[in-house]
């Protein structure tokens, strides 16, 4: 484990992964990261080089299929430590002969975390290192603990978006697919009560909200964290079955719809990166 801190936070960082473990504050006595629990054994998996699930978990490239598990491999690969000080930390993966057999791109892939008064900034540095063009995504998926004081509800807490929405989730089919027709969930609002039952039909998909950030915010205290975010087109927000958090996902991706052609290239919402050229994505949390 890696623990980068200051004055305010203690933030904890696996090596596989590079997986965000805990972000206490010691001002409020609050540590905001969801525990593992049974319910989901994870915290906060980094989603790279897909976001969500490819149809029969494969996809097509220069005429040739590969398979892919959902939201690919980097969660499960071990980091390496580039840079280390007391307030921040890089850790990195790159191509390898295991990655290239299921994912033919050479590529570096950088996680930034740094910690800054009571906000933890987490950035995602894509490099191409190969001679053609790079097709990928990438995403966050942090859980927050929810409710975050024992004795609260569930249903004490809301999501507040920065700016009123009007806006449909795209359903998810049977195998993990996204629909192609959205269907009402907010309108004009910028508040999302939360209950258990909101996602017992999985994630809630949105694509192109309004919203640079969503604050988990409750009914009674002023304790809570806002997730902001820049240059992410989608958003997945999601809790396991009856367990107490909640996940807000900036997403550079997302799953494949029910209509795909299987062809990367025709992915919705890959990037495609040059050779030589870097791509850099921020979100950052505020705790309270």
């Amino acid at each position: 484990m890696i623990t980068i801190s200051n004055n305010i936070l203690d933030v904890t960082i696996a090596a596989k992964g590079a997986e965000l473990q805990s972000i206490y504050n010691k001002q409020t006595g609050l540590d905001y990261m969801w525990n593992a629990g049974i319910e989901w054994p994870k915290k906060s998996p980094v989603l790279f080089p897909i976001v969500g699930g490819l149809k029969n978990n494969s996809y097509n490239y220069n005429g040739k299929q590969y398979q892919l598990s959902r939201h690919g491999f980097s969660r499960d690969m071990v980091f390496e430590v580039e840079n280390q000080t007391e307030n921040s930390a890089t850790f990195f993966i790159q191509s390898s002969e295991e990655t290239l057999a299921i994912y033919p791109f050479i590529f570096k892939f950088s996680i930034v975390y740094k910690v800054l008064s009571n906000q933890l900034t987490v950035t995602y540095i894509v490099e191409n290192k190969g001679e053609e063009t790079l097709y990928f995504s990438v995403g966050a998926h942090p859980a927050f603990k929810v409710p975050l004081i024992s004795g609260e509800s569930y249903t004490d807490y809301y999501l507040q978006f920065n700016e009123l929405e009007t806006i449909g989730i795209y359903p998810l089919s049977s195998e993990g697919l996204i629909e192609l027709e959205p269907l009402p969930m907010l309108d004009n609002t910028n508040q999302l009560p939360l209950t258990k039952q909101l996602f017992y039909k999985d994630a809630l998909v949105f694509k192109k909200l309004q919203s640079t950030s969503i604050s988990i915010l409750n009914n009674k205290n002023n304790n809570g964290l806002k997730l902001s975010y820049q240059g992410f087109p989608y958003m997945g927000i999601w809790a396991a079955k009856n367990a107490d958090f909640v996940c807000i996902e900036p997403w550079c991706g997302v799953a494949d719809n029910v209509a795909t052609s299987g062809n990367l290239e025709e992915k919705e919402g890959m990037n495609e990166l040059v050779t030589n050229a870097t791509f850099s994505r921020t979100w950052m949390v505020e705790t309270f």
